[in-house]
């Protein structure tokens, strides 16, 4: 193990040192560098899915900040306007959900319609 290693868990004992160079490895000591142990590094994966909400979650705060001009950090709202502003969310969320069963059922019925003839 290399001196500067050794160096910098005596400066920051208990820390975790990622080398990020050609051999992506961790260095980890959790004794205060009296051992220090070395893993390789793995690049943690990603979900195309978490990401994709992410994303979406990003825009839809953009959105938010473009038509309010500010965020959801203000303090002009107090505890009974939040849980105002959810159930109304909430509201809208089982009319969505109404909406979308009532399409199914009527495309299925249509369906089988069709099937009969």
């Amino acid at each position: 193990m290399s001196d500067s290693v050794k160096a910098y868990f005596t400066k920051y004992p208990g820390d975790i040192k990622v080398d990020m160079d050609k051999h992506k490895y961790i260095y980890e000591s959790p004794d205060g560098g009296k051992t220090v142990r070395k893993s390789p590094f793995h690049e943690p994966k990603q979900d195309r899915f978490v990401q994709q909400v992410k994303s979406k979650y990003e825009q839809r705060s953009q959105t938010g900040i473009a038509k309010y001009g500010t965020t959801l950090e203000r303090e002009d709202v107090d505890l009974q306007g939040w849980l105002t502003h959810l159930q109304e969310e909430l509201m809208d969320a089982t009319l969505y959900v109404e909406k979308l069963l009532h399409e199914t059922t009527s495309n299925s019925k249509a369906g089988s319609e069709d099937g009969d003839s």
